[in-house]
């Protein structure tokens, strides 16, 4: 039987002249000293991780408040000038709390400043939309991020949570590429194998960032059906859940990248033992079914 096994091979992100790692490291929880942080970064890039996922509203719930995640990497950034040529470096801008979305061409342009400024860089390699403002049309979002990519400031644009079709609409008036989207995925969050977004990917040759891989953190509980299968697989290989989850992302043909928020430096080193985690159609039909509690027809 044919067995599926994750591409541990770099790859373009989406159509852009950017090469990435099949896996990426985010940091919606990073938080604290920069030396912890330092250390961080450099077990990301010892585990060969390249693309490094963040956004302005991380760290708005921790004590380093809105920007906080952005800060402090920029600090580590600025500590060591060689690092920054070895990342992918991807945030986001256009959550805005206490009021919900902020897309406008007005706010867009000082969030992208502000992130900029916090990372201590002159370029985002890849900047996404975090949400749909559903009182900007995507005709000003377009013509903001094509002023931010002829400025040099960002390189290339993508969006986060957004549907296939608002996808498609910010592309309508864009002539840049979308290069990527990133919703939630896991077996416990199908939904976009269901609603066109992976679909849309592949046909468009836009690359997948799935946020939450582990479910928040449930896949990872043998307690859980689809943990107690992923436990079992991974077992087959030599190595836990966690790489087992993320290479049953991986197998999708989608060529999806999932990404990885943990906070500790041996687990995201561990992250590569995915890439020995093999598949075939049984096992991870099976794995979808017990995360979605429901047989497929």
């Amino acid at each position: 039987m044919h067995k599926l096994l994750p591409d541990r091979q770099p790859r373009q992100l989406g159509n852009s002249d950017i090469s990435v790692s099949p896996i990426a490291w985010g940091m919606w929880r990073l938080t604290g000293e920069v030396a912890a942080a330092t250390a961080l970064v450099h077990a990301a890039l010892d585990a060969g991780i390249t693309l490094f996922d963040t956004a302005d509203i991380y760290g708005f719930d921790a004590p380093e408040g809105f920007g906080g995640a952005e800060a402090i990497l920029g600090e580590v950034l600025a500590a060591d000038r060689g690092l920054r040529g070895r990342i992918v470096l991807a945030t986001k801008g256009g959550i805005t709390p206490p009021v919900p979305y902020d897309t406008s061409a007005d706010y867009l342009a000082a969030a992208c400043d502000a992130s900029l400024r916090r990372l201590q860089t002159d370029v985002i390699d890849l900047y996404q939309i975090h949400r749909r403002d559903f009182l900007t049309h995507p005709q000003e979002v377009a013509a903001a991020l094509t002023r931010l990519v002829e400025a040099g400031k960002v390189r290339s644009v993508g969006v986060s949570n957004h549907s296939p079709a608002e996808l498609g609409a910010l592309q309508r008036f864009l002539n840049l590429p979308i290069v990527s989207t990133q919703p939630e995925f896991s077996p416990l969050c199908v939904a976009p194998l269901y609603d066109g977004t992976l679909d849309q990917a592949m046909a468009a040759n836009v690359s997948v960032l799935a946020w939450s891989p582990l479910g928040g953190g449930r896949l990872t509980d043998t307690g859980h059906a689809a943990g107690a299968l992923l436990a079992e697989q991974g077992a087959v290989y030599g190595v836990d859940a966690v790489a087992a989850a993320l290479s049953w992302i991986m197998v999708h043909p989608a060529r999806i990248i999932p990404i990885v928020g943990s906070q500790k430096a041996a687990r995201i080193r561990a992250s590569t033992d995915a890439f020995k985690v093999e598949w075939d159609r049984e096992r991870w039909y099976a794995v979808m079914q017990a995360g979605t509690g429901e047989r497929l027809p």
